[in-house]
């Protein structure tokens, strides 16, 4: 078996490792396929040797050659899967850079690798300082900016781009968000979320997975990753605990760093000084910058009165 795709990607072969302990399981990262494969010729030549392929989306550039859709094409074995984002339970978090092709970013770092905080870079730009951005991460500025409203529109637009692949997550969807917290960040689920994924294509191929839980055998590969918080407003409105601390992901065996609210909004800051506009540059900040009832929000923190 052939899984192509990114880090979700690596976690749904592992999955399949562990159910179908006697089969091959291959992992092709979507970031290496030009270094390693040349073109999509060359891939097609690697994917040929294997029964069961199945890939994540890719977007031209990657590869000379075409993208995951041209590679369908021509391989007609290609099983899709879907990648998972979803954003109710982060909905702070973006990237800044330039964010627009995935096959030329360049990403602004933060403290905590790519991930930024809107509020923060907004409240950066517009001059606030640290102890006054500190103060916007309270649930009525979350209300105001959409963050307490963020479950049925994300819930949208992850059925939507799935059911778009032919790989439709109405069921999965319904179970995992009754597990609470399923996202570590925006694009990294938990270890039962790959699982599940894992499990029913190895179903849809004609395999009996071993019935047993990823989680209970392997870990949680991503949770040793970059884990962004939920806040505590938005927690509230999942039966959660919440809280304000950031966890960078750590290097080798080390212990990773943690951040509080107001060491994150400080090292992000840091980050900040000296970069042009267009290296921080977000959408949903310069939408928010050029909207005067949310500048105000932050404008008002400035001026140490909060709007009405």
């Amino acid at each position: 078996m052939a899984v192509l795709g990114n880090c979700q990607a690596r976690g749904v072969a592992q999955a399949m490792r562990l159910f179908a302990p006697d089969c091959r399981v291959t992992y092709f990262s979507m970031g290496t396929l030009k270094r390693d494969h040349g073109d999509l010729d060359g891939l097609a030549r690697t994917l040929a040797t294997f029964d069961h392929l199945f890939s994540q989306a890719f977007p031209g550039g990657l590869l000379p050659g075409g993208d995951s859709g041209t590679l369908q094409m021509r391989e007609k074995r290609v099983r899709m899967f879907p990648t998972i984002v979803f954003s109710a339970f982060h909905p702070d978090m973006v990237y800044a850079g330039r964010t627009h092709n995935l096959a030329d970013q360049k990403l602004a770092p933060s403290p905590l690798g790519q991930y930024h905080s809107a509020i923060a870079l907004c409240a950066h730009r517009l001059g606030l300082d640290v102890a006054q951005t500190a103060r916007l991460f309270r649930a009525d500025v979350f209300e105001r900016l959409g963050y307490l409203d963020h479950w049925d529109p994300a819930v949208r637009e992850l059925l939507t781009s799935s059911a778009g692949i032919g790989f439709a997550l109405d069921r999965e969807m319904s179970r995992w968000g009754r597990r609470g917290a399923f996202m570590h960040v925006i694009n990294h689920p938990k270890a039962f979320v790959l699982g599940d994924i894992a499990r029913r294509l190895l179903e849809e191929s004609g395999f009996t997975p071993e019935p047993v839980a990823v989680e209970d055998y392997l870990g949680d590969e991503l949770a040793r990753d970059v884990v962004w918080p939920v806040y505590p407003p938005v927690a509230e409105l999942f039966g959660l605990t919440g809280s304000y601390l950031f966890k960078r992901k750590p290097g080798g065996g080390e212990f990773p760093r943690l951040y509080d609210l107001h060491g994150f909004i400080a090292e992000s800051f840091a980050l900040y000084e000296g970069r042009a506009p267009e290296e921080i540059a977000c959408p949903r900040v310069d939408s928010w910058a050029a909207e005067p009832w949310i500048a105000e929000i932050f404008l008002a923190e400035k001026a140490g009165a909060r709007p009405a």
